[in-house]
């Protein structure tokens, strides 16, 4: 390959993992051509990349990046996996496609979470972290509840009270008519 098509070949793939901060680097196995079609028109659905790059070419584009990690000690054919919801979103998918009977050939390799190397293993790990909505949805029901809370200890001595003070009026205005007829 000439030194022309490597630079471009590099040059497309930092100015697509600009802006990524998480990944993780899975290898294929024997994933003949049509299951690796399928596994990316798969993954294009759920908004994430798969591509397939020589190792010495990877290393070079991500040296100086919080994706570098991601790369250490690893040989052999990889592919880099980027992009979803969120990287809890992406794990969830992997973890789901290395389950499936086409695509058990899939390995987690490893991979980067805000500039920290990722092991092989934490692909499930991530897999089972609530994803950014399941986060928000849980901590927008934390401080509801706790309003929820107060307004009703509020409305219970309220009401608690307002009937304590409706009886003794009554009893009062009760009282009252009796010494009035008397």
């Amino acid at each position: 390959m000439s030194k022309l098509v490597k630079q471009l070949m590099m040059d497309n793939l930092q100015s697509r993992l600009q802006d990524v901060g998480d990944v993780f680097v899975v290898s294929l196995g024997q994933l003949d051509a049509q299951k690796t079609t399928d596994l990316r028109l798969t993954l294009r659905k759920k908004n994430i990349s798969l591509q397939l790059i020589k190792n010495a070419l990877a290393k070079r584009v991500l040296a100086e990046t919080p994706l570098a990690p991601a790369l250490e000690n690893l040989s052999g054919m990889l592919a880099l996996c980027w992009g979803g919801e969120d990287v809890v979103d992406l794990a969830k998918e992997l973890n789901r496609l290395a389950e499936l009977a086409d695509f058990e050939q899939i390995e987690c390799r490893g991979g980067a979470m805000d500039g920290s190397k990722l092991e092989p293993d934490d692909l499930k790990k991530v897999a089972k972290w609530p994803t950014r909505t399941e986060q928000l949805s849980i901590l927008s029901g934390q401080m509801l509840s706790a309003g929820a809370t107060l307004s009703g200890q509020l409305l219970g001595g309220g009401s608690s009270l307002a009937g304590q003070i409706k009886s003794r009026t009554e009893e009062l205005e009760k009282a009252g008519d009796e010494a009035t007829a008397a």
